[in-house]
């Protein structure tokens, strides 16, 4: 007859506590492993396996350099432009300089190129009649709402009807008031196609201390001199022709010279700096953004672009302005920029993401190889490793 315990219950506890950490810290299993001996079932998990396998190396690393980290760069631009253009209206003859046909003047990396213009002189306060439009147009002072504002009129309604043979109404404004009604032939300022633009850009990428400019090896104050963009023989050259631009955005210059528009400059710094700094090189695109192109869109709403500004004197003790209408191209200037460089966290980043994409894998192997046992009898070996 067996003698009881007399271990008292904590002892037994100890020891089965004792046990489970043996076991957890001791001793090491491995999965069972099951040999399959069907073709059909083999190709099947070898082709999951290669299809993981051409994703990893192929879209993580080499498409997406998944083995680098990147950084964006800080960026200035300086844009200055040079040329003269000059006109005769009315017998009157005028050169223009980058002073009078650039806004704004400060070199900024978005302004504006003046190629056309309506221009209403000799302007002073006082009151006139407004323009011989159907909205204007009236029969009596009755027509004639006082204190009236028209959201596209030119002045303060006085509540009269003047006028002899066509009548409108009378407004306190600059007089005589602006028409606007029929744009002048853009050749007036044609030359605008010789105006040339330089471009200074400077971008650093703090996370590697990079920094870098458009001016790159190579350019120098002797070939500024003589260089002008083209994207097959001179890529590098920070010098742009107007014309040119114009012509790389898919713009006539004719057509967005009379109306206006807007063009991009994309300044691209997509830098690998595992190689050399010196391969790191701006790529210079250029989009239409809006203008008017084609005939088509002479139906729309707001074509092209265009603003006013005024230019004030005093004469005979009394302030005038001369009003101009302002047609011309805008440009935007954009730098897009990524730098990258290998870094072992996100290549060990990459690698783990991987090999979790196997284990899943593993899974849908497993899963399509009790499905297959269900339906098929095959020869299984088992063997532990």
């Amino acid at each position: 007859m067996e003698r009881p315990s007399c271990l008292p219950r904590s002892s037994k506890m100890n020891s089965y506590i004792a046990n489970a950490l043996s076991d957890f810290f001791f001793k090491y299993e491995t999965p069972r492993q099951v040999l399959v001996r069907n073709r059909r079932v083999g190709v099947v998990c070898r082709l999951i396996q290669l299809g993981v396998l051409a994703y990893i190396i192929g879209w993580v690393f080499i498409y997406e350099k998944g083995y680098q980290s990147t950084d964006t760069a800080v960026s200035s631009v300086f844009t200055k432009m040079k040329g003269v253009a000059y006109t005769k209206v009315d017998g009157e003859e005028w050169v223009w300089d980058t002073v009078d046909y650039v806004f704004p003047e400060q070199g900024d990396s978005s302004f504006v190129v003046m190629t056309n213009y309506i221009i209403t002189k000799g302007q002073k306060m006082g009151k006139c009649p407004e323009l011989a439009e159907s909205r204007y147009l009236c029969n009596s002072d009755s027509d004639c709402e006082r204190g009236m504002v028209e959201r596209t009129g030119h002045g303060h309604m006085t509540g009269k009807c003047v006028g002899n043979t066509t009548k409108t109404c009378e407004v306190v404004a600059w007089c005589p008031v602006e028409d606007d009604r029929k744009i002048p032939d853009p050749a007036l300022l044609m030359s605008a196609e010789n105006y040339t633009l330089f471009i200074k850009n400077s971008v650093t990428f703090p996370a590697y201390g990079v920094k870098r400019s458009n001016l790159v090896e190579g350019i120098d104050n002797q070939y500024i001199k003589s260089c002008v963009y083209d994207p097959t023989t001179s890529p590098l050259c920070p010098i742009f022709r107007l014309g040119d631009l114009v012509q790389l955005s898919g713009f006539n210059f004719a057509t967005i010279a009379k109306m206006g528009g807007a063009i991009g400059i994309v300044i691209d710094w997509t830098c690998n700096l595992d190689y050399d700094q010196s391969e790191c090189k701006p790529i210079y695109t250029f989009h239409g953004l809006y203008g008017n192109p084609n005939e088509t869109d002479m139906a729309r709403a707001s074509v092209g672009y265009n603003f006013r500004y005024a230019k004030h004197y005093m004469e005979d003790k009394q302030e005038k302005r001369t009003l101009l209408k302002v047609f011309g191209i805008r440009f935007d200037i954009i730098v897009r920029s990524v730098a990258r460089k290998f870094d072992i966290i996100p290549t060990l980043t990459a690698i783990g993401s991987g090999v979790g994409i196997f284990g899943v894998v593993s899974l849908a192997i497993l899963h399509i190889l009790s499905d297959f046992s269900k339906h098929t009898e095959s020869q299984v070996a088992y063997c532990i490793s």
